[in-house]
């Protein structure tokens, strides 16, 4: 009797610890199905430059509507002066992507950023770029004072490829020489646009969106001293998101290593 007392404690004591491994284990594999319940019906607004686009639309919004199902991702594209004005007046951003620091920094300082959140995420070079199979004597920026035909940027005013552009050409002594020449572009997607379609002679982009197109040519990256600042793309949420939770870990899931992966693919720099 006292034998079988001993076993059925043993048998007891074995199934209350088969029962809570059981438990944990539960709750630690289901924990990634468990976040994605809570986000169900979220719905996050990205504000994002234009130069993101293809990465954003091909890989990553597809990649996390996969792994939270629950979870809907509505892009805006335009430039990153653009996307300011309409933060500014209202847009119902979650996320912001700017392609530059200025007009995120502006935002920040008005209050509309949740600044706990705000990164310093990726990098990009600022190139020079003509049509493919072009026959223009273009080599470096210094030849684009001899041209006479049209150079292609974005407007200085609101796209930051346009104002990196203004930059380094008058840093290196070029810009009163060609602004007779320029042709604005609303955005960087409009300046490779001109460029593949030969309306301009050359223009000046950013790498990842020569990369983007088989029908342009790298001429060669802007002169190193030429520009003031490294091309820093930073993401953050907004103060104001209606959904934040969300909102955050798309933002977390833009910093993991398969994201980064797919921003490296597309020819961009993980800022360190």
């Amino acid at each position: 009797m006292k034998s079988m007392n001993k076993w059925l404690i043993i048998v007891i004591i074995a199934l209350v610890v088969v029962i809570g491994v059981g438990s944990y284990a539960a709750g630690w594999f289901g924990s990634s199905d468990a976040a994605s319940t809570e986000l169900n019906g979220q719905e996050v607004n990205l504000a994002a430059a234009a130069s993101l686009k293809n990465a954003y639309d091909k890989d990553l919004i597809p990649m996390f509507e996969e792994k939270y199902p629950g979870v809907k991702i509505t892009p805006t594209y335009a430039s990153s002066g653009d996307l300011q004005s309409q933060i500014e007046n209202g847009l119902e951003a979650d996320v912001f992507m700017s392609a530059a620091n200025k007009q995120m920094d502006a935002l920040v300082d008005e209050g509309l950023i949740d600044n706990d959140t705000n990164v310093q995420f990726l990098e990009n070079k600022v190139v020079l770029i003509v049509p493919k199979d072009s026959n223009a004597n273009i080599s470096s920026f210094d030849d684009l004072k001899d041209i006479n035909g049209t150079i292609a940027i974005g407007d200085p005013e609101s796209v930051p490829a346009g104002q990196y552009a203004k930059e380094a050409l008058t840093n290196l002594g070029l810009w009163d020489n060609v602004e007779s020449k320029l042709s604005l572009g609303t955005d960087v997607t409009a300046v490779l646009n001109q460029v593949a379609q030969g309306s301009a002679e050359c223009g000046i982009v950013y790498s990842t969106d020569a990369k983007s197109t088989d029908d342009v040519e790298v001429v060669c990256e802007a002169p190193e001293n030429s520009l003031n600042t490294s091309v820093i793309y930073p993401v953050a949420v907004l103060k104001d998101s209606k959904n934040a939770d969300a909102a955050n870990k798309f933002v977390e899931f833009l910093q993991t290593k398969e994201a980064k992966d797919v921003f490296v693919k597309y020819g961009f720099t993980i800022h360190e």
